[in-house]
């Protein structure tokens, strides 16, 4: 029941987890531990120091049991996380500096932890890559777990949901997730911290669980017991809202699950316009766990695999063995249809044993990528025997991040072709050859897309750093974030330039960045000519309906038309209008508060939104 003498409470936040949700708020507060601050005699440094030890001993004990729980019930993926935790408590960069401050400046084991915790995250804050970011959470997870043991505070505790619970926090570690999430009794997740990559984010998309991360302050402004409507593809959380409010979520929830169901009794039908151009549905995925969901949605292939998880709070950097048992094991899983694994897309301030000594003054723009891994030939070498070798077992096409120019291109396909000759002197089994080809990520590349064109296989946008390099800004700073346009005209010139290219030299054209899953901007890709667009899971459903029923013809009319005109807001306006006209019972209607001039009981806060107030990748 809502509380009609309760004000609705509005949050927006990142929509990591499509799907609505209604029900009430379960508040989990783990994060709020005081550390203790105590000065140390002479004598009482040692036994601090044993103190520390068997903390660390505790902690690790209780990850590994964690682990074995997890892994009996849902899968391995997950307890790969654990597992990095449990190295990160044994990491030198963490004890050395835990027990020098416990001598030098003799304070107590817990304030030490958590001086070297703030000092572990701050090197993550410079690290452009999203993914990477979102771990400076799990230094806070495994200093928390020693503090508490330290302090002899229960942890790991079960946690007993009630049944369709939102449950809220400030974050959640990816123990507590994984274990709720396999409970079956939480309808939904809402945190204040967290980005498409947290393992909120993660393992709610696994579990196909609505989830809306980055909504600020929301485990202290949500009550326990407050009736929670929240949207996991648009980012809103309404609390206590209206009976209209109420209403209006209701429908949407009735009518994304009927498109849920619509999408799996028709996920296997093609996408493809009323004309015949048809346009192949991929799915983005860091973890196999994934897989399932994909296929579920009707996804025909995977279009970009992350593989950076396992560089992941690692001392060394993964085998060659480790490599190829994760390709094998996702290629495998999809059964013969295509899967894009991308090569390496970090910097050497995150590769395992490297971050002392190569600190980036500008990450973003130093060495990473494919220029790191052409600056480091045996690692990345690891990695292309492991592809190599993994081919054999289904239908491997391979793509390098952050191409800039031929040169590079030309010294990452030699360096493939290397590994595949010393392979074969070898003896090692290789699949047949597969399909090379590069992220279009930058404006340098898409200038060149005409030379690149003739050298790769295929290409693949990524309009993430497209559009940030191309309209010079950068997504995290909340002052420029609103400049982010994937419509910008200058965006649309070049995605036309890049296809023009790629059709020239007759090769197919992908694209895997946030653009992709939008279905504002369906039409759009449609009439612009891509091959292939890769999305998460549940934005499958949606994109494929829009596209069967509209004709290619129509699109470009509609292209043509956006194209004419000069500003961003003029053609995200128009583009807007034609969308909801053409599709107005097909695009979910906006939610009371969403993107209308509609007041809100409290303060609305935008934490995190993207600018179109909509969710994507």
């Amino acid at each position: 029941m809502s509380s009609q003498a309760t004000p609705t409470l509005r949050l927006l936040g990142i929509g990591a987890s499509p799907g609505i949700a209604v029900g009430h708020a379960f508040i989990l507060d783990r994060k709020r531990i005081r550390t203790p601050k105590l000065r140390l005699a002479e004598a009482e440094v040692e036994p601090e120091r044993m103190r520390m030890k068997t903390a660390i001993d505790l902690s690790d004990r209780q990850l590994a049991e964690l682990k074995d729980q997890i892994t009996r019930t849902e899968g391995s993926d997950h307890a790969l996380i654990l597992e990095a935790h449990r190295l990160m408590l044994h990491d030198p960069m963490l004890v050395d500096e835990v027990n020098r401050l416990i001598i030098e400046d003799r304070i107590n084991a817990e304030w030490a932890v958590r001086r070297v915790a703030r000092k572990i995250k701050h090197l993550f804050d410079n690290i452009p890559d999203e993914y990477f970011r979102e771990r400076r959470s799990d230094v806070d997870y495994v200093a928390d777990r020693i503090i508490r043991n330290l302090m002899g505070q229960v942890v790991d505790e079960e946690v007993e949901v009630p049944a369709e619970a939102i449950v809220v926090a400030h974050d959640l570690s990816p123990a507590d997730a994984a274990l709720m999430a396999r409970s079956g009794r939480v309808a939904g997740f809402v945190t204040d911290l967290g980005g498409q990559t947290s393992h909120t984010a993660i393992v709610a998309r696994a579990r196909e669980t609505p989830a809306v991360v980055g909504a600020g302050r929301a485990s202290e402004q949500i009550s326990p017991g407050d009736l929670v409507a929240m949207d996991g593809i648009r980012g809103v959380v309404l609390v206590n809202p209206s009976e209209e409010q109420l209403a209006v979520f209701r429908e949407e929830q009735r009518r994304y699950q009927e498109s849920e169901r619509l999408a799996l009794a028709t996920k296997d039908l093609p996408a493809v316009s009323t004309d015949g151009f048809q346009i192949r549905l991929n799915g983005n995925i860091e973890f196999l766990e994934e897989i399932p969901s994909l296929l579920a949605h009707g996804a025909e292939g995977i279009g970009l695999y992350r593989t950076e998880f396992m560089f992941l709070d690692r001392k060394t950097a993964p085998t060659e063995e480790e490599h190829y048992r994760a390709y094998r094991q996702v290629l495998e899983a999809m059964g013969g249809r295509p899967v894009t694994i991308r090569t390496l897309d970090l910097g050497g301030d995150k590769v395992p044993g490297k971050t002392k000594h190569e600190k980036e003054p500008n990450p973003a723009m130093g060495l990473r990528a494919i220029r790191y891994c052409l600056s480091n030939r045996e690692l990345f070498r690891t990695q292309l025997r492991a592809l190599l070798r993994a081919s054999v077992h289904g239908n491997l096409r391979l793509m390098f991040p952050l191409i800039c120019g031929v040169s590079e291109l030309r010294e990452a396909r030699s360096e493939l072709e290397a590994c595949r000759t010393e392979l074969g002197r070898a003896g090692v089994p290789i699949g047949k050859r597969f399909p090379v080809g590069i992220m279009v990520e930058t404006p340098s590349a898409a200038t060149i897309a005409d030379r690149l064109a003739q050298e790769a296989d295929f290409f693949s946008v990524g309009t993430n750093d497209l559009i940030q390099y191309s309209l010079a800004i950068d997504r995290q700073n909340r002052e420029v974030a609103y400049l982010y346009r994937p419509l910008h005209l200058s965006v649309l010139r070049q995605l036309r330039g890049i296809i023009d290219a790629a059709r020239a030299a007759n090769i197919p054209v992908a694209m895997c960045g946030e653009m992709a899953g939008d279905p504002l901007y369906t039409l759009v890709l449609l009439a612009l000519g891509f091959d292939e667009l890769s999305m998460t899971s549940g934005q499958i459903p949606v994109v494929k309906r829009l596209l069967r029923r509209v004709s290619r013809t129509d699109a470009m009319e509609l292209l043509q038309n956006a194209m004419e005109l000069t500003t961003a807001e003029e053609i995200e306006r128009y583009v807007r209008t034609e969308m909801d006209r053409r599709f107005s019972e097909t695009m979910e209607p906006e939610a009371p508060g969403v993107g209308n001039p509609e007041p809100a009981d409290h303060e609305p806060r935008e934490h995190g939104a993207p600018p179109s107030g909509r969710n994507t990748a």
